[in-house]
């Protein structure tokens, strides 16, 4: 009997992947998943976290102590102690903030940081913790003078304003008229505002509020209805979800727990609007 060898073509697709394939050595065709930031801080014992100091009542380095102080700080050392591990604060800057944390100098940024759409694209924000919105810092004696943004927007008025957040981001997309004069430093402005050097800050709620209790002279204006909303959230490293995921999981406990909202009450969390 006459064999007969049957012949089956080699699909062109399937030829092409294998070749692909059988270039890739041997050691590199299992790839291992990069060490978490959480496993990498459990293994160290320390958590490093990111703040800028300057933002009360969420951050504020006081030069008298020598150290950080405020809500974040306090959650932050929260954090660490149910991780079981050491805090270290990391001084940072509103312009430096997102490439210090892409540059990993630290694990975690922390103060009132307020999610956008940018800050999304190159980090991961968490679930806002506390929401309230843009308004002016004034001086109580000019309350009846400011009560929207047009009487703000006007070439007799000066607004001082700080680089690198988003106080700075909302200035300059609404703010056609008035005179911009930059601050350095955050905590200046308030002053600024009170000595007459400036008239408006416009910043989130909070802070406006936390200064009209520190100084009668100052007033948060339209807290009630402010200019655009905002909420506030921790950044971490994109493409870890060991980490956001312990981290999602302590803030809905934390949010729970009676120790955070003691700790709201203290630092005037829970009466802002």
């Amino acid at each position: 009997m006459k064999k007969v060898h049957l012949y089956q073509q080699q699909n062109p697709l399937q030829e092409g992947v294998m070749d692909f394939f059988s270039t890739i050595p041997f050691h590199l065709s299992f790839t291992h998943k990069p060490i978490s930031k959480l496993d990498s801080i459990l293994q160290k014992g320390i958590i490093r976290i990111g703040t800028t100091g300057d933002y009360k009542p969420f951050t504020y380095y006081n030069p008298e102590t020598n150290c950080f102080e405020g809500y974040d700080i306090v959650m932050g050392k929260k954090i660490a102690k149910d991780l079981g591990v050491e805090v270290r604060f990391v001084p940072t800057s509103w312009t430096d903030l997102m490439n210090d944390l892409m540059a990993d100098r630290f694990d975690i940024a922390m103060g009132g940081i307020s999610r956008n759409l940018d800050r999304q694209k190159r980090a991961h924000l968490t679930a806002p913790y506390f929401s309230d919105g843009k308004t002016p810092l004034i001086r109580r004696e000019d309350k009846d003078r400011f009560n929207s943004l047009q009487d703000i927007d006007r070439p007799e008025v000066t607004i001082g304003l700080n680089p690198g957040g988003t106080n700075e981001k909302y200035v300059k997309a609404h703010i056609n008229n008035a005179v911009i004069k930059m601050v350095p430093h955050n905590l200046d402005i308030p002053q600024k505002v009170a000595s007459k050097e400036v008239d408006v800050m416009i910043t989130d709620s909070i802070e406006a509020l936390y200064y009209e209790k520190q100084n009668p002279v100052l007033y948060a204006a339209m807290v009630d209805k402010p200019f655009i909303k905002s909420q506030k959230v921790y950044m971490i490293p994109r493409g870890d979800l060991d980490f956001q995921n312990w981290i999602t999981l302590w803030m809905e406990e934390n949010e729970m727990s009676d120790f955070s909202v003691k700790e709201k009450r203290l630092w005037g969390l829970a009466q802002a609007k």
